[in-house]
């Protein structure tokens, strides 16, 4: 980095989710000042940022949290005005899709509305300091919902959970506010991204987790919904890279990011429980409370745009990703069985 150069400041929602997570340790290995917002809770879930964090009295820090929530404007604009960011990425979400329909205003309320209120405050900021931010927006490829694959950035939405209704708003009002008040907002359409980090009440992470546990003599049974659904997974540590090569172009778009490959839950089973030489049909149950009210078959993305664009592919193919999520969830049970071991022989 050269001397007269300015250290890039980023401002992300959602820092404490698995993208964010991911997101911000990529902007600090490229020399960033890192902001994120936390919502208050009464328990710490900062344990995917906790590797990351310096105190900030010291010279060198370049991680800070914020408290603040998408569900209020004056906070965000407390936030910004503060922190003065050159980018904002707008990760935060409640994003869980079956939930959706257990809480279809809260959802609505965080996803779609939350994204306006990031989108005006940042507008009212930029007009008031005169200075250009960059904001990306993360978009799902639940919108395409029913639309038969493969989707790319001009496939029509059909959203089928109140979370992809949400987030086709929130695509839109991006839309709306980069070509009203010229912003430079980009949607990122990602397709499904995994992870160790992914939280445990996904499908990827609840069958990693579960055959790690039965495999260490923990849990009986693994619970699953709809496993003939097919998806389009992909590395969520590739995909972080997707989103920052979005703002660095010099001009603002909308891009798919995905493999281009799809799998349905099934085969994602079968490698898992392959690498744990278990026998998956002994022990999956499949219980209809886990079926989605209106389900989505089929997601497989096309990124050539994003390829052609932003010179961006992934790195990781399914099977590597299963291999990078079950190993690390059979340690984890390993450590579980070791500590409950140890538990019994002290209670003896």
């Amino acid at each position: 980095m050269h001397g007269n150069e300015k250290t890039k400041k980023a401002l992300i929602s959602g820092i404490t989710g698995q993208d964010g997570s991911y997101l911000a340790e990529f902007l600090l290995a490229k020399n960033y000042e890192v902001h994120g917002i936390v919502r208050r809770a009464s328990t710490f879930n900062t344990e995917r940022i906790d590797n990351l964090y310096v105190d900030s009295h010291k010279e060198n820090a370049k991680f800070f949290l914020h408290y603040g929530d998408l569900s209020n404007s004056s906070n965000l604009r407390h936030i910004i005005d503060k922190v003065k960011p050159d980018e904002i990425y707008n990760l935060g979400a409640q994003s869980h899709v079956r939930v959706s329909f257990d809480q279809p205003e809260y959802t609505a309320d965080i996803v779609a509305t939350g994204t306006l209120r990031l989108l005006d405050t940042l507008h009212d900021y930029i007009v008031a300091s005169n200075k250009e931010v960059k904001i990306y927006q993360a978009g799902s490829s639940e919108m395409f919902g029913s639309t038969p694959p493969p989707q790319n950035e001009s496939t029509p939405f059909h959203p089928r959970s109140p979370y992809a209704v949400s987030k086709v708003a929130a695509h839109w009002y991006g839309i709306n506010y980069r070509e009203a008040y010229d912003m430079f907002v980009c949607n990122g359409i990602l397709f499904n991204h995994e992870s160790p980090r992914r939280g445990e009440t996904f499908v990827t992470k609840k069958i990693t987790r579960a055959l790690g546990r039965i495999k260490y003599g923990l849990q009986e049974n693994l619970y699953l919904g709809n496993i003939d659904a097919k998806r389009d997974w992909g590395f969520a540590g590739d995909y972080v890279e997707a989103m920052w090569l979005m703002l660095q172009q010099d001009k603002p778009d909308d891009y798919v990011v995905a493999t281009g490959e799809i799998h349905s839950v099934k085969e994602l089973l079968i490698e898992a429980a392959r690498i744990c030489e278990l026998d998956w049909e002994k022990y999956v149950k499949i219980d209809s409370r886990y079926y989605r009210p209106t389900e989505v078959d089929a997601l497989q993305g096309d990124a050539t745009k994003t390829k052609d664009a932003l010179g961006w592919t992934p790195k990781t193919d399914f099977k590597a990703l299963v291999k990078l999520m079950m190993e690390h969830d059979l340690e984890l049970a390993r450590k579980e069985a070791l500590l409950k071991e140890d538990a019994n022989e002290k209670n003896k």
